[in-house]
């Protein structure tokens, strides 16, 4: 592969929690030397809604010689707003590029079918999931048609003012006209009812003529993750205060070290141009010595945050890395980049 990368969340905002909520840019610049230097990317997939915050951490990344995956993010807005929000973020990003030619990716969404107003029913995520003619309108391909018009206007709109590489995160739910962008993207966990056919499916999204890099993969921390997925962060009902456990689950960081070293090593295989694991951190599911209160369980993590505490691996910072972060470093650090 020729992309080696992780997801890295400055601040995506779900139902109105923001999963960064304490933000240093000391620490955003410690945290992507890291990236670069000890986990061993080439690239760092920024995700996140504030679009300042994207601007300072890809900054950083840019100026420490990592390519930038360019994410904005706001979810659960209406079409109107998220097509307004795409418009800056793509002149933005534009800023980036200029100064760094040839080092910046721009993506227009991600998985918008889930995250936008206006395509299924709901007005927002969990609610359009759970809504009744969800899956029947899936099955039936009625979202797509919309979805592709959306993003027709938003990759038009976004190459007025941002001159490089443009793509969009998909899901493997939406078929989308990739026309319209230069790099084909999806976001594609590997979990039970697909894991034979992941090769396959790798192939499918390969067959539209233009490099493919999964924009997204992972497995949580606990025994039978890998089985579940996307959907392993299922396993915490946040309705309740403190989130509980739907379940009995034990935590297994080789679980997700092997499944990521698996997974990457079937990428590699079948000819992706490039992957960014699913995710850096996340400090919103620290874990604790109580399994009752672990919820880094359910988190698709490489590193494990504390409630209050810095970490020992690296003083200062309020984590330390797990089974998987030695993983995936391992693999990259084996497997260098292919021109």
């Amino acid at each position: 592969m020729q992309v080696h990368g992780v997801c890295y969340d400055v601040g995506r905002v779900m139902l109105g929690q923001d999963w960064r909520p304490d933000w240093a840019a000391v620490d955003v610049e410690r945290e992507i030397a890291i990236i670069r230097e000890d986990l061993h990317c080439n690239a760092i997939r920024i995700c996140g809604q504030d679009l300042d915050r994207l601007a300072l951490a890809a900054d950083s990344a840019l100026r420490q010689g990592l390519e930038v995956w360019w994410s904005p993010e706001l979810w659960d807005a209406s079409q109107a707003s998220t097509l307004t929000y795409i418009e800056e973020a793509a002149r933005r990003a534009e800023e980036l590029r200029a100064r760094h030619p040839g080092k910046v990716v721009l993506s227009v969404g991600s998985e918008l079918t889930l995250f936008m107003q206006g395509l299924v029913p709901g007005d927002n995520v969990l609610a359009r999931l759970q809504h009744p003619s969800f899956w029947e309108t899936v099955r039936s391909g009625g979202h797509n048609g919309p979805l592709n018009a959306f993003l027709a206007e938003a990759a038009a709109s976004a190459r007025r003012v941002y001159h490089g590489p443009l793509t969009y995160a998909s899901v493997p739910l939406e078929s989308v006209a990739w026309e319209a962008f230069d790099v084909v993207s999806v976001d594609l966990y590997r979990e039970a009812r697909i894991r034979d056919a992941y090769p396959s499916l790798l192939h499918r999204f390969m067959a539209h003529g233009h490099p493919l890099v999964v924009t997204e993969f992972g497995c949580c921390t606990y025994r039978g993750a890998a089985a579940a997925g996307g959907q392993g962060w299922a396993i915490v009902d946040p309705a309740t205060t403190p989130p509980t456990w739907r379940g009995t689950f034990e935590r297994d960081e080789e679980e997700q070290a092997r499944e990521l070293t698996d997974v990457l090593t079937i990428m590699g295989d079948e000819g992706v141009r490039g992957a960014f694991v699913m995710t850096f951190v996340a400090p919103t599911l620290p874990t604790s010595d109580d399994p009752r209160f672990d919820l880094d369980m359910a988190s698709y993590s490489l590193v494990k945050s504390f409630r209050d505490r810095s970490g020992a691996a690296y003083p200062g910072l309020p984590w330390d890395p797990k089974a998987s972060f030695t993983a995936v470093a391992h693999y990259y650090a084996d497997h260098p980049p292919q021109a």
